[in-house]
């Protein structure tokens, strides 16, 4: 029995079969070749091969995970015929007259290898995107089919890190667990987890060689831990545990329809928040109130040009005519930081997540926000619609946003194109829109908290950098006076107050936001009766 600790990315408990998934171990030979062009030729078969591949894989995604989920395919599409890329493969055939399987992998390697060794988070991450691509080519080139990860058996599944394309083909109903060597919070088996409600773990330190595919495991995302090879001591302590929990989701059930409300008679809103359209059936499976976050970035994220007027335009009306009367906060486009889109034409930046990004882009590109404006007030016609705008610091942002409102409108009325004036709040995530809330307050209709960010400028650490884990520390006293303070300005003007963040999610600061006065919590879906069961039971 072997017991293991790591990141716990999504809590929950399970014991089952272990399915070990191996890189593939071919090692690829250098060959000399003496036709150039028959290895070019080769080359580009293999690579249209693998678009074929990659839009088969958008199609699966789409269908059970969301555009937002799926965009990652139409990025990789769009790797594959990145000029820098295939220079680099095609210049080693011809000068160095290797085979193409030989080129392909160093090029990967290399490219991989750059990337991996970026300050920029989001970079970082694409490296393992190229080993993922590389690979694919690499095995079109030999001739080899593709692991058929949708037929394994109801498995645990341990690996040193999943790429999209290996999570998207697995059956999603037979995965128990994930166990990864690697990744982050926001690594694709992270979010895939989060989005079935199963365990995982990420960060533990595993040998994959002394791990067997069909041995019985244990992994427990409550206390980080996966157990290999469990006693039946063991086994029978967590099969009572699972029984506990299943029970525990039944009961949960149970409070669909009722409200969120605690003994003492104080009310609070539980909202969900939501990636693309698509998200929207679990927002109204869960019982949530509303939406309290809706964001539009996935509308601009895996493509190469803009989204048009019309498209948001559909999409927003799609998300408030679903929701019937209820209230669909959305984000204004938060693109940056460790969101990159090329299009935007952003440039290298050396600490990204201070730079420029979300409402500056909008205030110094105005053009791209009044097209999203447009289709967000034709939207509002249809629903409960209300605007939140991000990363706000200053009262002479707010009062600049409200002037390119009243150009859209005044556009709008000019067009005789229906609109109706949507209620307008702002995200307080930075130290600096908290110690102005008061003015701000004034302003605005609402405010929600972006803890995320809010913690992490509060605290001066990156929330990704796996070396700052020891001292990232959500529940610091700091980050808490803050949610207080803007609370309390905000209660002081008439407006009402929520957080958006994950911490809206932490069963263990509930009752500390009931005290602090907050008027909503917006979660992921399938929290949403976890929190109402702690507001229910609060004892304020």
């Amino acid at each position: 029995m072997v017991t293991l600790s790591g990141r716990s990315v999504y809590k929950g408990i399970i014991i089952g079969p272990v399915a070990v998934l191996k890189k593939d171990g071919q090692q690829v030979k250098r060959t000399r070749i003496t036709d150039v062009e028959a290895e070019l030729s080769r080359l580009k078969m293999a690579g249209e091969q693998a678009q074929v591949q990659l839009q088969k894989l958008y199609g699966k995604a789409v269908k059970e995970a969301g555009e937002a989920s799926a965009a990652i395919f139409e990025v990789y599409q769009m790797m594959l015929e990145d000029d820098d890329y295939l220079d680099a493969i095609h210049n080693m055939i011809q000068t160095e007259l290797v085979n193409a399987e030989y080129a392909v992998a160093m090029t990967g390697d290399n490219f991989s290898e750059m990337f991996a060794n970026m300050d920029d988070d989001y970079m970082k991450a694409r490296a393992a995107d190229v080993k993922d691509i590389s690979n694919r080519l690499v095995r079109n080139l030999m001739g080899q089919e593709e692991v058929d990860l949708a037929s394994m058996e109801p498995s645990i599944i341990v690996a040193d890190d999943l790429s999209p394309s290996e999570t998207v083909q697995m059956d999603k109903e037979k995965i128990l667990a994930f166990v990864t060597v690697h990744g982050s919070t926001n690594s694709h088996a992270a979010i895939l987890a989060r989005m079935m409600n199963i365990p995982a773990l990420i960060g533990v330190p595993v040998n994959l060689d002394e791990v067997n595919t069909g041995m019985q495991a244990v992994v427990d995302g409550f206390k980080g831990e996966v157990i290999f090879g469990p006693s039946e001591e063991i086994c029978s302590e967590v099969e009572e545990r699972i029984r506990e929990e299943q029970e525990k989701m039944k009961l949960l059930q149970t409070l669909k329809g009722k409200e969120n409300v605690t003994p003492s008679g104080q009310k609070i809103n539980i909202y969900a928040n939501i990636g693309s359209v698509s998200d929207v059936g679990d927002v109204l499976e869960n019982d949530a109130g509303g939406i309290g976050l809706f964001r539009s970035e996935f509308l601009y994220l895996g493509r190469d040009d803009f989204p048009t007027e019309e498209e948001q335009f559909q999409a927003y009306r799609q998300v408030v005519q679903t929701m019937a009367g209820k209230k669909v906060i959305i984000r204004t486009l938060d693109i940056g930081a460790d969101k990159q889109v090329d299009y935007f034409k952003l440039g290298k930046e050396d600490n990204p997540a201070m730079g420029y990004r979300a409402i500056r882009i909008c205030l110094k590109q105005p053009g791209i926000f009044k097209v999203q404006l447009r289709a967000l007030l034709r939207a509002a016609v249809y629903g409960n619609l209300s605007i939140m705008y991000p990363m706000i610091i200053s009262v002479e942002e707010v009062r600049r946003i409200y002037e390119i409102v009243d150009e859209v409108k005044a556009e709008l009325d000019e067009d005789q194109v229906p609109y109706k004036m949507p209620e307008q709040g702002i995200m307080i995530e930075t130290p600096a829109a908290v110690m102005v809330s008061d003015e701000l307050a004034e302003l605005v209709d609402f405010f929600s908290i972006g803890t995320n960010d809010l913690t992490q400028y509060t605290l001066a650490l990156d929330r990704q950098n796996e070396k700052l884990y020891d001292f990232y520390n959500p529940h610091h006293k700091a980050v808490l006076r803050m949610i207080k303070m803007a609370a309390d300005n905000a209660h002081k003007c008439g407006k009402w107050i929520g957080i958006c963040g994950e911490l809206g999610a932490d069963l263990e600061l509930t009752e500390e936001f009931l005290r602090m006065g907050l008027d909503e919590l917006s979660v992921v879906p399938s929290m949403v009766l976890r929190v109402r069961k702690a507001v229910r039971e609060a004892n304020i």
